[in-house]
């Protein structure tokens, strides 16, 4: 109910109390600087165990407000704990939307942010970072910049992405805004054959085979794909449309938030056996089809969340709090999701999906998958994520001479040996998957859970902005260094230490 003014004005006097609690520090005695938020509260899989050694907190849970909806410059700026659910019930009503909005509801500018966000518009506009067009951030020494990609600051705003909050404490950013309709014209459309006929056709929904990737007329709004098996699968496509076109005579309006309905990913399943359809979907609803069953991870946590009965009668309980599921797991069930559970997401160029797509059933043998396509802009400098390099001359399917473009592949489920009741070394998989990967130009975001040892970590990423930018701006002795922060397993002050005295030499950036 505060107008965006006292917003504002909250959003100044709060970070003066963060710096004024930066200069407290005293760097000799304290430990290095981390957010005052409980490890649980994360959503990403990854046991957030670095806060287990000795460090300094600072407290960011009053930011989060959005701060401003600038209809003229087309800009929301909003503060790093705003979530996906209360911008869209903001900005939907207008007509407006994040041009990057991702599907579950919990996840936060700032996660999005410093790790990594996707959506079925990424196709168009990259990455949910990729939207961003300036970030307020507090530096080590307190100091608060503004930084853009054309100002003195510009080497920070590139280095941000996928940095981990390990450069500085974002308070604020400023993301883009497209102009939407009430609803979504979705199409699915079945199809069968071997999995790099499946990947044929995910490619040919969205990447027109002329080249022609940025024409509105072929290339669509959204784009998703769903495969259920080795040999079938579901795309879909969306557009937006109107109030008035959705409400036309035949039309097929689908409210799948509603409580009652069946899970967005069983519910395109039927595409399989109805063969090829187009129904409208609320818009805001479209954007969080994938909340009410987490994917299909639902299904593990409540097995029978799933049923006409439960879902009728209960299925407004849907879907659990992650936060809540992590702070009350013991370690049996945290061994479990790390050793014979998988939830990893593959980033690869898209004309190499028909290949990881047989990697992953050949050593995984996971089933739904989840496919999103995003570009991979070429820029100015070369950031911790980038497209092959010389990709814009042999353009592949999908490619434009400025943005290669890449699809995540999202495997989350048990994987096929483990429901037979066969040996599965998850641990082990992962390792393989990373290998995989670095060979072949992918990444992997790092709120999964990762086997990668220091050296691999910088052949995966590049180091070189991101360690330019430690150094230039404090950050070096302040906050952690992200393959540290991103390291699985527990750590101790003294690895602590040791990882910062890492970070000073040279051999810490070694490349391929």
């Amino acid at each position: 109910m505060k107008s965006y003014k006292r917003r504002q004005k909250e959003h100044d006097e709060n970070v003066n109390k963060v710096v004024k609690r930066l200069k407290e520090r005293n760097p000799s005695k304290d430990g290095l600087v981390c957010t005052a938020r409980k490890p649980w509260i994360a959503v990403g899989m990854r046991n957030v165990d670095y806060k287990r050694a000795r460090h300094f907190e600072v407290d960011l849970s009053a930011f989060r407000n959005i701060l401003d909806i600038d209809k003229e410059r087309m800009i929301a700026k909003v503060e790093p704990l705003v979530n996906m659910g209360q911008i869209t019930r903001a900005t939907v009503p207008m007509n407006l939307s994040l041009a990057v909005v991702a599907e579950l509801d919990d996840l936060t500018v700032g996660g999005l942010i410093n790790g990594y966000g996707i959506e079925g518009s990424s196709h168009l506009y990259g990455l949910f970072s990729d939207t961003v067009v300036a970030y307020e951030i507090i530096l080590a020494d307190g100091q608060v910049v503004r930084a853009t990609k054309d100002n003195e600051y510009s080497d920070l705003f590139y280095a941000i992405p996928w940095s981990q909050g390990t450069l500085g404490l974002l308070i604020s950013a400023e993301i883009k805004l497209i102009p939407i309709k009430e609803y979504m014209r979705l199409t699915y459309k079945p199809v069968k054959g071997t999995l790099k006929d499946i990947a044929q056709a995910y490619m040919d929904s969205f990447a027109p085979r002329d080249g022609d990737q940025d024409n509105p007329a072929k290339v669509p709004d959204f784009v998703e794909g769903m495969i259920y098996t080795p040999y079938e699968g579901v795309m879909m496509t969306g557009r937006y449309a109107s109030k008035e076109e959705a409400k036309e005579k035949g039309n097929v309006i689908n409210s799948v938030g509603w409580w009652f309905k069946p899970w967005f990913y069983q519910h395109a399943q039927t595409a399989l056996k109805r063969g090829e359809f187009v129904e409208y979907i609320p818009t805001r609803e479209y954007y969080h089809r994938h909340t009410r069953c987490l994917y299909w991870e639902g299904k593990l946590i409540l097995p029978f969340a799933d049923q006409w009965w439960f879902r009728f009668l209960l299925g407004w309980i849907m879907p659990p709090k992650v936060s809540l599921l992590k702070a009350t797991q013991g370690d049996a069930i945290r061994n479990y999701y790390h050793e014979m559970h998988v939830i990893q997401d593959l980033l690869v160029p898209l004309y190499k999906v028909g290949d990881a797509l047989e990697w992953v059933h050949r050593e995984m043998e996971i089933y739904p998958l989840w496919l999103c396509p995003h570009r991979l802009f070429k820029l100015p400098v070369k950031t911790m994520v980038y497209p092959e390099p010389g990709f814009e001359y042999q353009l592949h399917q999908g490619d434009t001479p400025y943005a290669q473009m890449y699809t995540d592949i999202g495997v989350y489920y048990a994987p096929g040996p483990v429901f037979r009741g066969e040996v599965f070394d998850g641990a082990e998989a992962v390792r393989r998957l990373e290998s995989w990967l670095i060979e072949n130009h992918g990444f992997q975001p790092q709120y999964a859970v990762s086997e990668l040892s220091e050296k691999n970590f910088w052949r995966m990423f590049d180091a070189g902005l991101y360690e330019s930018c430690r150094k230039r701006y404090g950050a070096v002795g302040t906050f952690m260094s992200v393959y540290y922060k991103s390291k699985k397993g527990r750590k101790t002050e003294k690895e602590v230490q040791e990882a910062e005295q890492a970070h000073l030499e040279a051999a810490y950036a070694e490349s391929d």
